[in-house]
This record gives structure tokens, sequence and C-alpha cells, in this order.
């Protein structure tokens, strides 16, 4: 074994140091490759084919193609944060049999497809956080059999269907905190028998999902906190070994009292911060022993004395404190005697109405001709078939229809007749020019509508009648010269909608008006000048906007004002020359990430950033003209800032910047373009600034005291270590 080891040894000390990229850093002893925030647009076809642990972090690939990594079948750990990464081509992992860590947060990536993740049979964690997927394909996950921790939190997931998750037989923690869900499949967790931890929350569930929940029989902690539930029904949760339930910050009303009864390991019930004024004696938890109630509404009238009995007879310990009445507002329930919990106090007002179950129709298992139909997935796919007309007599529990690449050109009225259980439905790449008012009537269900890559033009407010729950709609790539005003004022629940590589001109008042849900707004590549001050405001909940690829000569402050909750906004690859003070005020509050890269960008005024702070996560300045930037030391929060490709001035004005960046543990990519002796060297190494009046006390090579050699001492990092959930630690620049 010994000598195994030293040939490994000597092979990785050899061959492949001999071909380690040339951007790259390469620890041939541990079989490291580092390539961070290099701005490659590929990954590079030299990495040793003997690496075991490879951290491409904060790049640009957009796309990994087929067969991307069949040159280092030996990986283990591969790291693709940041990336900017939109589509995982099917195929793309293919070879990495033995990699067993794959990070792909933050990034953009929309979809999984089934075969985008072939070849990982080895996979232990994935993780997709902070992407912008919207929909899961079952069978996407189908070869991940090793799978135990699956990330998915903070992506824009609304509805998961039916097996999505097959295929995960391992898996012990389903992440899915952050996104907008609120339709959940009733068999949607049929499939993983090792599920210990569910993470629901913080998304848009108004009901407890008690029936695709009573398929986890092995799961023990359940997390349903921040969601809009109002009550929790009889025997509303029957899961077998739950052990721990969160509900916290939610709005429960009311708890029925036999809620749990079919959950009988529970534990701890964690009910804080909702609207609660008492709750009945829960006997059907027998094995309960604690209850949180802290912040609620508690009315400690005899009421609530069954339910303080309950806890005493039980032994169940209680966190919470009366809200009235006022003799006894403050006191902790556990500290309350039966006399002082008197009567003549008001009723609590009635629990809702429990939400009723929408009956499922039966399912025929007839299917159109030179169709598949899937009874397993409920799947059905006409998919380039030629066809000139949209088929009819899909089974009627079919969720999903895909019907791309065929010539309907039109969508005539009551299209999908029988489909009440249709939740996404895909016609790209149609040739479709109009959709007939009614055309999707009666697809009550539908949540996902894919016309993407067709000719429409233009829309009316009655082509979407009978969809209600539509959250996502995508209208890339069409022929829209504007917004079509109106459209959406029957799509109260609409929260994502794609506009991107339109022809549209400008955005006027009205264009969004019944969008009051909207969350992400995509008008990438279209051909937007101007936007008009009140434009955006019905959209009052908007978290992205994305105004990539546009005609705008100004950042468009105005609009931006009534956008409380924006967090992410887009003007790369505008022709904005100049950035005025108070840009961003509007949303100074609010905003984390800021890309204005690729714009030819002359001068950022010294107050352009002005309200922005440590709320800002990441910047993205590069390839633009300005010769400095204006003081940024407040935005403490940075984890990306690229300021790649600017010419900027290494002179003494430019001094503040460079003590900056010093004290960052951050790649930036800073390099001089002027004076000459100092062009294309890194800021921080420019020996410019050492005439510099000042400079010695606190700058590298001269003496400072202690102070301010502390807060510019460099950050002990290790070379290419991991950090706790498998990945690369930050790299100092």
């Amino acid at each position: 074994r010994g000598l195994l080891l030293l040939a490994v040894a000597l092979a990785l000390g050899g061959t492949a140091a001999a071909h380690c990229p040339a951007p790259c850093v390469c620890d041939n002893l541990r079989a490291h490759v580092l390539c961070l925030k290099r701005n490659l647009t590929a990954v590079p076809s030299t990495i040793p084919e003997l690496t075991k642990k490879l951290n491409l972090r904060g790049n640009s690939f957009t796309v990994i193609p087929v067969g991307t990594f069949l040159a280092t079948p030996y990986l283990t750990h591969l790291d693709l944060q940041h990336c900017k990464v939109e589509r995982l081509e099917e195929g793309a992992f293919r070879g990495l049999g033995r990699l067993v860590y794959l990070n792909l947060a933050s990034n953009g990536i929309a979809l999984l497809y089934q075969e985008s993740l072939d070849g990982l049979s080895s996979l232990q964690q994935l993780i997709l956080e902070g992407n912008r997927i919207e929909e899961i394909q079952p069978g996407a996950f189908g070869h991940l059999g090793s799978l135990t921790v699956l990330d998915l939190r903070a992506n824009a997931l609304v509805y998961l269907p039916d097996m999505v998750f097959q295929g995960l037989q391992a898996l012990r923690w389903l992440r899915l905190s952050h996104n907008t869900l609120h339709v959940l499949g009733s068999e949607a967790f049929a499939t993983l028998p090792a599920l210990r931890r569910l993470s629901l929350d913080h998304n848009e569930l108004q009901a407890l999902p008690g029936e695709a929940l009573a398929r986890l029989d092995a799961a023990t902690r359940l997390d349903l906190g921040h969601n809009p539930i109002t009550y929790v029904a009889e025997e509303a949760l029957a899961m077998t070994s739950l052990k721990h339930l969160f509900l916290d910050h939610a709005a429960l009303q009311d708890v029925a009292p036999d809620a749990f009864t079919h959950s009988p390991q529970l534990r701890t019930l964690d009910l804080r911060e909702n609207q609660l004024q008492g709750l009945p004696p829960l006997a059907g938890a027998r094995g309960l022993a604690k209850v949180s109630l802290a912040g609620n509404p508690l009315l400690c009238s005899c009421l609530l004395r069954p339910f303080r009995d309950w806890l005493v007879r039980a032994r169940v310990q209680v966190e919470g404190s009366c809200a009235a009445p006022p003799a006894l507002r403050g006191r902790p329930l556990d500290s309350l005697r039966p006399p002082e919990m008197r009567c003549g106090h008001p009723r609590p007002p009635p629990s809702p109405a429990a939400p009723s179950e929408r009956p499922r129709i039966a399912s025929g298992r007839r299917c159109p001709r030179g169709c598949a139909c899937s009874p397993d997935f409920r799947h059905g796919s006409c998919e380039n078939r030629d066809l000139r007309e949209i088929p009819r007599g899909f089974p009627g529990d079919t969720r999903l229809l895909d019907l791309r690449r065929n010539t309907f050109g039109t969508v005539p009225p009551g299209a999908f007749p029988g489909l009440k259980e249709l939740a996404s439905l895909h016609l790209q790449s149609c040739s479709i020019r109009a959709l007939r008012p009614g055309a999707l009537r009666g697809l009550e269900s539908l949540v996902y509508l894919y016309l993407a890559d067709n000719l429409l033009s233009t829309l009316a407010a009655a082509a979407f009648e009978g969809v209600p729950r539509l959250a996502y709609l995508d209208l890339d790539r069409n022929a829209f010269t504007r917004l079509p005003a109106g459209a959406f004022a029957l799509l109260p629940h609409l929260i994502s909608l794609h506009l991107q590589h339109n022809a549209i001109g400008e955005l006027l008042e009205g264009d969004l008006a019944g969008a009051g849900g909207l969350r992400w707004l995509y008008l990438a590549g279209n051909a937007i000048g101007h936007i008009a001050p009140a434009a955006l405001a019905p959209a009052e909940m908007l978290e992205k906007l994305h105004l990539e690829g546009n005609r705008l000569v100004e950042v468009p402050t105005a609009a931006l004002r009534g956008l409380p909750a924006l967090s992410e906004l887009k003007l790369s690859r505008n022709p904005i020359k100049r950035v005025g003070d108070g840009a961003f005020l509007p949303v100074a509050s609010s905003l984390q990430h800021l890309y204005l890269d690729d714009m030819g960008l002359e001068r950022i005024s010294p107050g352009a950033f002005a309200g922005l702070g440590p709320k800002i996560r990441s910047l993205y300045l590069e390839s633009n003209k300005m010769s400095n930037i204006p003081d940024m030391s407040n935005f403490t929060g940075l984890e990306i800032l690229n300021l790649r490709d600017v010419p900027f001035r290494c002179d003494c004005q430019l001094l503040p910047l460079r003590r900056w960046i010093e004290k960052l543990n951050l790649r930036v990519g800073a390099t001089c373009g002027s004076p000459a002796e100092a062009r294309g060297l890194k800021v921080k190494l420019s020996t410019t600034f050492q005439t510099c009046p000042g400079w010695g006390r606190g700058d590298a090579g001269g003496g400072s005291p202690d102070k301010t050699k502390a807060a510019s001492k460099p950050r002990k990092t290790k070379r290419s270590g991991k950090s706790p959930t498998g990945g690369f630690k930050k790299s100092r620049a």
C-alpha cells in the first residue's frame, strides 16, 4: 500500500504539474486544482487527469456541455458556484462516477431535465441553492442513488409534481426553503424512504400538505415555518417517525385537538409568532414534551384552562406568556393557576374551515395517436411530431404536457378540454402567432406555461381566462414590441414573467397593471430605451429585475421608486456612460446584487452608491472605462466584487481604493491602466502609490502602528482547504 501511495504521489508531482492550466493553481500532493474567478468561459481541457478536487468558482461558463469532465474521471469534489451557469446539457457530468460533492450554487439554472445529472452515481451532496430553478422534471434525480443531501433553497419553485424525487433512495435531508411553493403533488415525496429531515420553511403553502407528507415514514424533523398556514385540521399530519415540527412565524389561528394523533412520536412543537389566542388540549400528541407559543396573542381566560390542565397532566413544557387580560399580561403560561384564568372575556374567533381537498379526477389511460403518455409520472408528450393542430384525448390526470416543436400557428378557444389537473404546459417553438381568448379555459391547476420561441406580438387578458393559479409565464424570444398591457389582469398569482429577447422599446405606465404579485421580471435582450416613472409601480413585490442588454442611457432611478423588496438589479450591457448621485437610493434598503458590467461606463459619481451598504453581497463592475470608483468602505457584506478589465489610473487619488482592496478577503481583479509604468499590474502590487503623501504608515512596505497593521494584515487561509459543507474556502487575492 505504501509503494502504491508513493507511485501516485510521484505521478501527481510529475505529470500533473506539467499540465496544470496556466490560469489555475495546482496542489499536486493533494490533487487539488483551483481556478478561482479567472473569467474562464470554458472548463480548461488541460486539467490533470488525476485531479480529485476542482474549484472553478467565480468564472463565466453559461453552459456546461456534454462530456465536459470526461478527461478528469477521478474527481471527488467539484465547485461551480457563481459561474453564471444557465443550462446543464444532458450528459454534462458523464464520466464523474467518483464524484461525491457538487456545488452549483448561485448560478442561473432555470430547469432541470431528466438527464442533466446523469453519470453521478456516487454523488452524496448536491448544492443548487440560489439558482432560478422554476421546474424540475420527474426523473431529473433518477441516477443519484447515493445522494444524502439535496439543497434547492432560494430558487423559484412553485409546484412539486408527483414522483419528482424518484431515484433518491438514500436521501436524508431535502432543503426546499425560500422558494414560492404553494402546490405539492400528493406523491411528491413518495420515493424518499430514507429521508430524515425536510425543510419547507419560507414558502407560500396555505395549508398543511398532509397527503404529501404522509409518504415520509422515516422523517424525524419537518420545518414549515414562515408559510401562510392558518389552520391545522383534524388528523392533518400522519408522520409516524416525526419528532420535531416547526410551524413558527406562520398565520395560524387554530389547531384541532387531534391534529397530531397520527404522529405518535412528536416531541417538540414550535408554534412561535402566530395568531393563536389559545389552544385546545392536544390529547392526540401523546409523546409531546415541549410546546413553544412565544409571540402569540394568548388570551389567558377560562377558555385556556383545559389546555393549561392538559399541560400539567401530560407534563409538557410550555414557552409563552399571556397577552390578555391586562391583569395577566406578560405572565408565563407555566406560572398560571386555574383561579386566575377567569371567564367574562370574548371567545376567540372561530377557526377557519379546513381547506377542502380537491377531488381527484378519474384517470383514463387513453392517449392521442402518435403521442406518449406516462401513467407513472402523469406526463403526456407529442414533442416534434410535425403536428398542425393541438391533439385531444390525454388522460384526465395528466400533470405535464409537452407539445414543443410542432407547428400549431394558433391556439384556439378550449384547446385543452378535460385537463383540470394539468400543472405544466410546454408550447415552445410551435410557430404560434395567436393565443385566442379562452384558449386555456378549464386549466384550473395550471402553474407553468412555456410559450418561448414563438411569433406572438400581442396578448389579450381573455387569453388567460380560466388559469387563476398560473405563476410562471415564459414569453422569451417572441415578437413583442411592447409589454402586452392589461394581459395580466386575470393572473393574480403570477410570480415570474419572462419577456427576454423580444423587441420591446419602452415600458409605459399601465403595462404591468394587475401584476401585483410579480416577484421576478426578466426583460434582458430587448431594445428598451425608456422606462416611465410609474411603469413598475404595480409590481410592488418585485425582487428581481433583469434589464441587461437593452438601450438605457441612464439608471432608471425614478422607476425604482415603490419597489421596497427589490434585491437584484441587472443593468449590464446597457450604454450607460455615467452613474449619478443617489442613483440607487429608492432601493437602497433592499438591494443585495447589482450588475453594472460591460456598459462602457466612464464615470461613477462620488455619491452614486449613497444609501447602499452592508446589505450589498455582490457588485459587478468589470469591463468598463472609468479610472476610479467612489468610496465603498461601508460595503462590509460583500461576497463578490468584480473589477476586472477596468483601466484604473494608479495615482494618489486611487490610494483609498488600493488600501480598501488590500483589506478585502476577495479576489477582485483590479489592474492599472495608467500611468505607463504601472499598466497591467494589479492595483495592490503597483509601486506608483509609494510617492503619495501618507504612504508608508499602514501600507505594504512601511511601518505602521499596531492598530493599522492589524487592520491590513492578510487573513490566514489554507491554500485549498475544505469548508464544513465539503467545498473550498474563500481564497485571498
